[in-house]
């Protein structure tokens, strides 16, 4: 199996949803979120259900309706529901790491859904195979959830929030116990969670758009450090730790949220149609037609459009029906993996010169085939407009990016970069570009690591080496982190 376009993009861990509700079917509902969430992660998916008393988890490898294509988790009476999508970053690809983790310890039973990465995951394992645990995967989210079922306080809350003391990096959860659904945001935000209330219950969604699908109103978005507790006596919230530095990760805008979600109070659609536009401003590439890379590049494209006068039209045609993966028989032919997935509109692009507009460039392979397959198509000239600034940096809060030896912002200048993709010119939104596109939320609120290194709440000690000496500087602070 191979997966070349999907390959040189940036991959979001995964996607959690939750529900309590004694009116609706939960299961069907964590369906149909975990199916608007599906883009987060394509890798696996799971369901767990409570009926107060008894706990039962299906899980599983492939997409959201593969998995259940046989039919829904039944457990009668059931009114608690917690539900994951996965792409892996830590651990491996295995039936024995999808989620959501179930788990039975002397207070009880506790499931639970994980978006995001720990930077400490290894240590804080070690001491806890030291002192006697045994761990069935090879994911974070089973720290978590050892050091859960260890903690000795009584309640289910303390037992949480002492927990969650002893881990850093990126984490949105959603727990299930017997009787209480529970959502936690770590206290940098680098990962969105959201609240909506379905009649008598509550729903929480790493994205507005999960709430929508169910039919859910939404209320507001986890703050970073509160912890929200759903029970029979309806929704409360406490703070488990003093929120840090605010980092949602700017990669939610640019590429990993669905355009019609709403994070801590910006619209997706809006920040990315103003990318496009100051792209149009810094760029001022003339041509004779817009086009994007769809989808993620679309929006981005028509703001683009608007901004220059230019255009929009379908030049690259998108093969919707080939799912995540397709056999690809012959390495030697990936040329043809972008092909079946992508197709140029050559009634579009022939005898035109082209604005390509696309999200992001990691390692530059795929956008050098589409640039080819344009001009093959009979584009007189290619010029491509990236919405975000160079990927000179790895992610290590939940997003699967190369080393950094395999950006190919880390190694080439742009004019390199442009070379190597055969374009006849290349820009990135520059960074400030970029931090008046998402007025919402200010610059030092949102982490730009991937682009300048400025790590917000560390990075794993075993990936700091000589080539990445930079990046632990950053994240000591030695560079001034990640604000502007």
């Amino acid at each position: 199996m191979y997966q070349e376009l999907d390959m040189d993009k940036p991959h979001e861990e995964c996607g959690i949803f939750g529900i309590f509700s004694r009116q609706d079917d939960v299961a069907l509902n964590t369906y149909w979120g975990l199916y608007a969430l599906q883009h987060r992660g394509q890798e696996s998916a799971g369901i767990a259900l409570s009926d107060g008393a008894r706990m039962e988890v299906e899980r599983g490898m492939g997409l959201v309706n593969e998995v259940f294509r046989k039919g829904l988790p039944v457990l009668d009476g059931s009114y608690i529901s917690i539900g994951h999508v996965r792409y892996s970053t830590t651990g491996s690809s295995l039936l024995a790491n999808t989620q959501p983790l179930m788990v039975n310890y002397s207070g009880g039973r506790i499931s639970l859904a994980h978006n995001g990465n720990l930077t400490n995951a290894r240590e804080v394992r070690a001491e806890l195979e030291a002192k006697g645990s045994v761990f069935q995967t090879s994911i974070d989210s089973e720290v978590i959830v050892n050091l859960i079922a260890r903690e000795p306080h009584p309640e289910i809350e303390d037992k949480i929030g002492e927990s969650l003391a002893k881990i850093e990096g990126a984490y949105c959860l959603v727990i299930m116990t017997e009787t209480k659904l529970i959502g936690v945001r770590d206290p940098n935000g680098f990962r969105p969670l959201c609240i909506g209330k379905l009649n008598d219950g509550w729903v929480m969604a790493s994205e507005s758009c999960a709430l929508d699908t169910v039919g859910a109103e939404f209320v507001r978005d986890v703050e970073p450090g509160e912890m929200v507790i759903v029970d029979e006596n309806g929704l409360t919230s406490r703070k488990f730790t003093k929120a840090g530095q605010r980092a949602l990760c700017v990669f939610e805008y640019i590429y990993f949220a669905r355009p019609d979600s709403a994070i801590d109070g910006q619209s997706v659609y809006s920040a990315r149609f103003a990318m496009g536009r100051q792209l149009a401003r810094e760029s001022g590439a003339k041509a004779d037609i817009v086009i994007s890379v769809p989808d993620s590049g679309t929006t981005a494209a028509l703001g683009y459009s608007y901004e220059s006068g230019i255009p929009f039209a379908e030049g690259l045609i998108k093969n919707r029906y080939i799912g995540r993966t397709f056999i690809q028989p012959e390495q030697k032919k990936r040329d043809s993996s972008v092909r079946i997935k992508l197709n140029a509109n050559k009634a579009v692009v022939a005898g035109k010169s082209v604005v390509m507009v696309d999200d992001s460039i990691v390692r530059g392979t795929t956008s050098g085939k589409i640039v080819r397959m344009l001009k093959e198509a009979g584009a007189t000239a290619v010029h491509m407009c990236v919405s975000s600034p160079p990927i000179a940096y790895p992610c290590y809060y939940g997003i699967d990016t190369a080393v950094r030896k395999e950006l190919v912002a880390a190694t080439k200048t742009v004019e390199e970069i442009r070379q190597y993709i055969g374009a006849e010119s290349l820009t990135y939104l520059s960074l400030d570009g970029l931090y008046k596109a998402v007025p919402h939320i200010p610059c030092d609120q949102m982490c730009y690591a991937c682009f300048n290194g400025g790590y917000m709440a560390g990075v794993p000690r075993q990936d700091v080496d000589d080539s990445n000496k930079y990046m632990f500087e950053a994240a000591c602070g030695k560079t001034g982190g990640g604000k502007r």
